[in-house]
């Protein structure tokens, strides 16, 4: 047998013991990662049923007890709710100046300001999504401001796109909305697509994935125009567009 061909054994032999190594280290993953998911699934269980076994092993007292925190608790959110709503959350209206803007942004930790134009078609298409959201997050502050009654705002925090949403965080823009750049750059976007939205800046209670929107399967490469905390009298981010409507 001529060395060329020994050679060429060689080889080949050497790829079949490759292959059978690979395949049983892939095998050896699999079941390392069959073990982790069964030893976490009973992990899991155990702690559940010593939750269980904890309230079957507490006397009338303890769970009179339980009962009373929990009862305490319930009272303590009611009562921040109608604290809320006092303040006017729970609805989404419309302020007359600018000189209620401060107002109602000194007394709500959170606070969504829709800056608009009534002759701006977009900006209806917000109210009709922001309406909803008021009702649904009763812990964050929502509110409209025309823009054109407000020259001092709009220059502040170089407001030049209409709809603007301005998101505040204890008296401080927290991050801006600029038309619908961020919400899928389209008029159908969904209600959930912009809860979304206000989630990642923090300014509601969002209990979904921040890590992916509603809508990523769809549309992909979102783009967002966060800012800096600064005060409300401070400098603002440009904004990417000179227009005045979008």
């Amino acid at each position: 047998m001529s060395s060329t061909r020994i050679y060429i054994f060689k080889v080949l032999f050497q790829i079949v013991a490759d292959s059978t190594q690979l395949g049983a280290m892939a095998n050896s993953s699999i079941e390392i990662i069959s073990n982790i998911l069964e030893q976490a699934a009973k992990i899991a269980e155990e702690q559940v049923d010593a939750k269980l076994s904890q309230l079957n092993e507490m006397d009338e007292d303890e769970l009179e007890k339980l009962k009373e925190k929990r009862l305490e608790a319930l009272k303590k959110a009611q009562k921040q709710k109608q604290e809320w709503l006092a303040k006017g959350h729970g609805e989404y209206r419309e302020i007359a100046s600018e000189k209620d803007f401060f107002g109602e942004v000194k007394e709500s930790k959170n606070v969504v300001c829709h800056f608009y134009k009534s002759s701006t078609f977009r900006c209806k298409i917000l109210d009709k999504h922001l309406a909803i959201l008021a009702k649904k997050h009763v812990e964050t502050k929502f509110f409209k401001l025309n823009a054109e009654k407000a020259p001092f705002l709009t220059e502040r925090l170089r407001i030049k796109v209409i709809p603007t949403l301005a998101l505040l965080i204890d008296g401080k823009s927290k991050d801006y909305v600029v038309g619908f750049t961020d919400l899928g750059n389209t008029d159908e976007f969904s209600t959930e697509m912009l809860e979304w939205r206000l989630g990642c800046a923090d300014v509601i209670n969002y209990s979904g994935n921040l890590m992916e929107p509603p809508t990523a399967a769809q549309k992909s490469g979102t783009k967002f125009s966060k800012v800096e905390k600064r005060s409300i009298r401070g400098r603002a981010c440009e904004s990417d567009s000179d227009s005045g409507e979008d």
